[in-house]
């Protein structure tokens, strides 16, 4: 994740007519590509135009806003370029898609900037947008239009689209006692990302394993496969992991009414793999693998005797609740008590 070099100051987009703008953005997000078939009609008019030929769309938001969800310039010296912006604006929606079991056709953006915005900044964050979703595999999908406004504050919105191609959506309520809890992707990096980020330890001096890490927060990879697969497997249960693995398991054990038992081994396993970042922070790679969110990883739950599908590992088992404690997650049968993120908590 190369660093660009400081050079003479760059236009502004106050610099440019709100047309004009549009008009360095459109050609870097390949409108109407080859594979962009869901898209009929695309920017220009008043509304898109979107084919859904299953007879029902899936349709999520998520938002990213300067300082809350990111930072212009981080403690370690990294700047945050708009192509990591744009590729995990891309990144957190086709997940969430995924998390359904079903393919992302279509993508609407809506982006307000202040006005000192470099130009190049913006060409870069639509160059993103584009690269994560080729790149992350979402063949079917294309941006299909947006919002462009003026803030005090870089705000990107994307509302995404997708199809189910006729099969019935994976819930978070269908896991039952007697299930395997299965995880694909990771769980932690993001999060030993973003605690480098916000460490004294220059980024220029970061090993690359640790540069790797903070690539996961700033560019996160979902296994976009892995969720049709799931549903076609037949998971019982699923969800995207973007607030913390015990966060988000709580959520589906609640949507269930089930115990979700975590392997100590596995959650182990997944903490080896951040020791490049735990032990330059003297930190407990432990909390960011039960705590971190945004790697975006797929938390589902698989009956018994069904072979998981490429690209899960089992980490736990689902039970039933006691009568005690009702729903919620343990580890080895002991409650676990990570927090995960919260937008208005933290």
């Amino acid at each position: 994740m190369p660093e660009k070099p400081l050079t003479e100051e760059p236009p502004a987009v106050s610099a440019l007519s709100e047309s004009g703008l549009l008009a360095r953005i459109f050609p870097r997000l390949d409108i109407g590509g080859a594979h962009a078939s869901a898209t009929l009609l695309g920017p220009g008019d008043d509304a898109a135009l979107v084919a859904a030929p299953d007879g029902r769309t899936l349709i999520s938001i998520d938002t990213q806003v300067q300082d809350q969800d990111f930072r212009l310039q981080w403690n370690n010296g990294y700047r945050t370029t708009g192509f990591d912006v744009g590729w995990k604006a891309a990144a957190q929606n086709l997940s969430d898609i995924n998390a359904m079991g079903g393919k992302a056709t279509s993508l609407v953006v809506s982006l307000t900037l202040p006005p000192e915005t470099p130009v190049s900044w913006v060409e870069d964050l639509a160059d993103g947008l584009t690269a994560g979703i080729r790149e992350l595999g979402a063949t079917d999908c294309s941006v299909a239009g947006g919002d462009l406004g003026r803030g005090t504050e870089i705000s990107v919105t994307v509302a995404v689209l997708g199809t189910l191609d006729g099969g019935n959506p994976v819930l978070r309520s269908g896991a039952a006692p007697g299930d395997i809890l299965a995880l694909a992707g990771t769980v932690g990096r993001a999060a030993a990302g973003l605690a480098l980020l916000e460490s004294a330890i220059p980024m220029n001096s970061l090993s690359t394993l640790q540069r790797a890490l903070v690539e996961t927060q700033c560019r996160p990879r979902p296994p976009l496969a892995a969720g049709p697969r799931a549903r076609e497997a037949g998971a019982s249960a699923m969800m995207d992991i973007s607030d913390g693995l015990v966060r988000d398991a709580g959520r589906l054990a609640a949507a269930s009414g089930v115990v979700l038992d975590l392997d100590p081994l596995e959650l182990k396993r997944q903490a080896e793999s951040l020791r490049p970042a735990s032990d330059a922070l003297t930190a407990d790679p432990q909390v960011w693998v039960l705590g971190g969110g945004e790697d975006h990883g797929l938390l589902a739950t698989f009956p018994a005797g069904i072979q998981l599908p490429s690209g899960f590992t089992a980490i736990g088992s689902v039970q039933a609740p006691g009568t005690q404690t009702g729903p919620g997650v343990t580890i080895a049968g002991r409650v676990a008590g990570a927090r995960g993120w919260d937008h208005f908590a933290d």
